[in-house]
C-alpha cells in the first residue's frame, strides 16, 4: 500500500477569536472540516503548532511534510505587508502570521505543494510581496457581497456568487470550464498580486478569487472562497483537493529519489 501524504494545517490562537474569554488556557484550535477535507482525498493531517518563538522547531515541522494546506480565519497583520491599521482590519493573530509566512516562503522557495483557501490565498499573496484589501465593501470599488458569515445566519456552503476561471488554469482543469459557483465568507481580499503569482478567477466586482503560481509545475493554488464544505457535493472541489494530493505524493517521491 502507498503511504499516504503528510499535509500540514497550521493551527490559529484560540484567543484570536471572537469573544473568547481571556481567562481560558491558551491554545491552538482549528476548524475540523479542513482535516476531514484532506482525509478523504487520502491525506494524513498533521496539525502544526504556533510555535514562532522556536522557528527551528518550525522548519523541522515544515520538512517533514508532504503538502501545506493554509485555513482560513482571522485577518492578517496589515503591518506584514506594509500597510498602516484601519478601523476595517479585524482581530489578528502574530503567531499564526509568522509561522503560515514561514511554511508559504519555504514553499515558494522548495516547490512544496501548498493549498490556502480564503485566509490561507491571502497568506501565500503576502508572502509572496502582495499586498491585501482590508475590507471589501469600504475599500473595493464595486463590491458586492462578500461576507456570507455563518454567524450572520449564512450556511457555511451557500453558494453565494459566481467567479470566472482562466483557461488552463489548473482551477480551470479541476472545474472543467470557466465559470463555477462558490462560497463566501471573507472581507479581505487581494490588491496587488505577489512576485511570481497569477490570478486564476475573478468574482463578478473583480475582486481576485484564486491565484496560482507561474511556474506551472508548482502546484501553489490559492483559493478565496471555502472549498472544504464544498467537497462532498461538488466534483471539481472534489479534484482540486485530489490534484494537491497527487502532487504532494509526487513531491515527497521526488524528494526521496534524490536522496537515495
Amino acid at each position: 500500500m502507498q503511504q499516504r501524504p503528510v499535509i500540514g494545517i497550521p493551527t490559529q490562537n484560540l484567543k484570536a477569536i471572537d469573544r473568547i474569554p481571556e481567562d481560558l488556557p491558551d491554545s491552538w484550535v482549528m476548524n475540523q472540516r479542513y482535516f476531514i477535507a484532506c482525509t478523504a482525498v487520502g491525506a494524513v493531517p498533521w496539525m502544526v503548532p504556533l510555535m514562532d518563538d522556536d522557528m527551528d522547531t518550525i522548519r523541522a515541522i515544515y520538512d517533514h511534510l508532504d503538502g501545506v494546506f493554509l485555513a482560513g480565519g482571522v485577518d492578517m497583520d496589515p503591518a506584514s505587508y506594509g500597510d498602516e491599521r484601519t478601523e476595517y482590519c479585524g482581530r489578528t493573530d502574530g503567531a499564526r502570521d509568522a509561522v503560515e509566512l514561514a511554511f508559504a516562503r519555504w514553499a515558494l522557495e522548495d516547490g512544496k505543494p501548498v493549498f490556502g483557501v480564503c485566509r490561507g490565498m491571502q497568506v501565500l499573496n503576502v508572502a509572496a510581496g502582495g499586498t491585501l484589501v482590508q475590507d471589501c465593501a469600504a475599500q473595493w470599488e464595486k463590491s458586492i457581497k462578500h461576507d456570507y458569515f455563518p454567524g450572520a445566519g449564512w450556511a457555511r456552503d451557500h453558494l453565494a456568487h459566481e467567479i470566472v476561471v482562466a483557461p488552463g488554469s489548473r482551477l480551470f482543469r479541476a472545474f472543467g470550464g470557466g465559470t463555477a459557483q462558490v462560497n463566501s465568507m471573507h472581507h479581505q481580499g487581494i490588491r496587488r498580486m505577489g512576485a511570481g503569482l497569477k490570478p486564476t478567477a475573478t468574482a463578478p466586482d473583480g475582486l481576485i478569487e484564486a491565484l496560482e503560481a507561474q511556474d506551472e509545475a508548482h502546484f501553489l493554488v490559492g483559493v478565496q472562497w471555502h472549498p472544504e464544505m464544498l467537497i462532498d457535493t461538488d466534483p471539481g472541489t472534489r479534484r482540486l483537493f485530489e490534484d494537491f494530493i497527487e502532487a504532494s505524493l509526487q513531491f515527497r517521491d521526488s524528494r526521496a529519489a534524490v536522496l537515495v
